[in-house]
This record gives C-alpha cells, structure tokens and sequence, in this order.
C-alpha cells in the first residue's frame, strides 16, 4: 500500500474511532481520554467535546458520513444545555455528570477551543443557538480572563478569580493563548465591527514578545510538553502571516521546535506535536515561507501513522496513541491526537496533489 493510501485510509478509521469507540459518552460530552488500563475513559473534558465538535465537522465535509455530524451535533448540544456554567458565562474545565471532577476551573484557553466548536457547528448547520452561545463566551472570555499583560490562564470558579501559577505551562500565561485568540478572529468575522479582533490583536503582541523564552534552551524530554504548546503558537500565527514579524516568528520558530522534538524523540515522542509541527508546516510551504520537502513531508507523515492503534479491541481501533518513552507507548488513546494527526495526514495528502488551500479556519 503506498503512503497515500494508508494516510487515507488512517483518515477513514479515525473517523470511525470517533463515532464507535464510546468516547463520545452517551450525554455527548468526549472523554479526555481514553485509559488503555484500567480500560475506561477518563473525564468528560469541555475542551476536547470543543476540539471534537471541530473534528466531526470537518470529517463530516470530508465524507458525507451522517453519523460524523450527528456526533458533532450531540457534542455542540452537550456543551450548551449541559456544560456551560451561566453564572461566569464560561465552560469549566470538567464536566462529570456524577459529580468527580477535578478543582472548579474554567481555563482561558479550553474556552476558546469550544468557542471554535461551536463556531464550526454554526457554519455547518446555520443554526443560531451554537453562534449565539459562542458570543457569549467570547465576550465572557475578554472581560474575564483579561489581566494587565496578556490574559490569566485559568479562573477559579465560582468567584471567577486569577488561579495561582502552581509551574505548570498551563497555570502560566505564554506565547500559546495565541491559538485560543482565534475563536476571536473567527467571531470578528461572524460579527464584524472590530470588537473581538482587538483581543487577538492583543494576544499576538505579547505572543511575539514572548515567546523565545517559552521553551528554554536545553532539549531534553520535559520539553515535549512545552513543544505541545509552543506549537499552539506556531497555529495561532497561521492568521497573521500577511505581517512580516509574524512570518519571521513563524520562520524561526518551526526550524526551533523541529530541532527540539528530533533530540528528545528518542526518549519521549508525542504524537500531537509531530502532528501540529505537520500540519503548522504544510501551511508555511503554502505561503512561501518555509519549503516542505517532498522527502521529509513523507517521513513526518509515516511517523505520524506509526501512533494510529489498529487493535480490534473497538475502544482502541482507528484512534492515535498519546505518544512514547523509547519502544514503549503510553496507555492513553486521545481525541486531540486522532484530530490533529488525521488533519496532519489529510493536508500533506492535499498538499502533495497541489489542492491544499490554505485557510486557517479550518485548523482544528
């Protein structure tokens, strides 16, 4: 089978995975993930049903498939009539039915990716309630997360006050909010006027000024985590890339994080970062800006495939492994990491045909 195909067929099974698994809980709501051991899914997390209503839709323009928008629909409902916490106007973190969750958070960042979700369930489907409840957390997001530089990473709830940084990149704030601050972008573009374009503007601005420092200077396997997010960056630059500084940051940063992820791969690999590296390149290439070569496009892609579990167990069949210690993977199959590398696999297959286009909405 040549690689072509075995990237279209990776594609068809993870959208498979996604509808037959049981990650998608019965309420609607997706799992953070799913635990090889002791073979269950963790929590119900409001920013991956967000990143999974994305996913659906763009697999269901792909395919045709009902049952992919059928998902997404039941993703987007979950969100709005059972997640969504109206006192802040803001998603928490979690969103366990039988009450374990884990401490009251709403993150700034999880935010934003369901805005997305439900901003693409709108396109999709033209149906108010999915723009209307996106509105409202845009708006909630820039009054309440906003801090003196940049924006607080998380909100403790339900008081909706900072939540101290306990070293975490995600109790931080960083150069990555630069992802989340499209969900602005994309209600300026639902709701012209200019409002919500203020925020990514101010976003980018501490971005850019920030983020040389994100990942440290020494490769060695911690940073795995941090490429995760520095790669967020790299996404959210994909929007501004008509302005020079951002095309030289973008520059700069792809050849960094590819340097960091082949020294530490060795000892610790994600899949979502060689994915969101593809992907963030395929894009580059596309506007002139970084060559992708046809010989290392192929050799990212048959990595990417290498983390695609093909067990008959349904739970694992179709989705992508969280990533590896040396030989060793990790007991986690995950929703984000079957997004990004089908979407990762689905663009060099586009851009390897000349048919790739180029629009940042559709990153999931």
């Amino acid at each position: 089978m040549s690689l072509d195909a075995e990237c279209l067929r990776a594609l068809e099974l993870a959208a498979h995975w996604f509808v037959e698994s049981g990650i998608q809980e019965p309420s609607g709501g997706v799992a953070r993930y799913y635990q090889c051991e002791p073979a269950r899914n963790y929590r119900i997390s409001t920013e991956i049903t967000g990143y999974a209503a994305s996913t659906l839709v763009w697999l269901y323009r792909l395919s045709g498939d009902e049952r992919l928008r059928e998902a997404g629909l039941r993703a987007g409902h979950f969100l709005i009539s059972r997640a969504w916490d109206a006192s802040s106007g803001l998603f928490p973190f979690e969103c366990a039915l039988d009450g374990d969750c884990a401490e009251p958070l709403a993150y700034f960042f999880d935010n934003a990716i369901v805005v997305r979700g439900l901003l693409a369930l709108w396109k999709l489907t033209g149906e108010p309630q999915f723009l209307s409840a996106a509105q409202r957390v845009g708006a909630a997001m820039a009054r309440e997360f906003r801090s003196e530089v940049g924006f607080h990473p998380a909100l403790r709830l339900p008081e909706r006050l900072p939540a101290p940084s306990d070293g975490r990149w995600s109790r931080s704030p960083g150069c990555y909010h630069l992802k989340a601050a499209l969900a602005w972008l994309e209600l300026d573009q639902a709701f012209a006027g200019g409002a919500f374009r203020q925020y990514y503007r101010r976003a980018l601005e501490f971005a850019l000024a920030t983020h040389r420092e994100f990942l440290g200077e020494r490769p060695e396997p911690a940073v795995m985590d941090r490429l995760h997010a520095y790669c967020y960056f790299l996404e959210g630059l994909l929007a501004a890339l008509d302005q020079p500084e951002c095309r030289q940051a973008a520059k700069e940063g792809i050849v960094r994080a590819y340097g960091m992820l082949e020294a530490v791969a060795p000892q610790f690999e994600r899949c979502d970062v060689r994915a969101q590296l593809l992907r963030v390149r395929v894009f580059l290439d596309a506007q002139g800006i970084v060559p992708l070569h046809p010989e290392e496009a192929e050799r990212q892609a048959a990595r990417i495939l290498e983390f695609q579990a093909l067990e008959p167990d349904p739970r694992y069949y179709g989705g992508f492994r969280f990533g590896r210690r040396g030989s060793e993977w990790l007991p986690f199959i995950n929703p984000y990491s079957t997004a990004f590398a089908a979407q990762a696999l689905e663009m060099w297959r586009a851009h390897r045909a000349g048919r790739f286009q180029s629009v940042w909405q559709d990153l999931i």
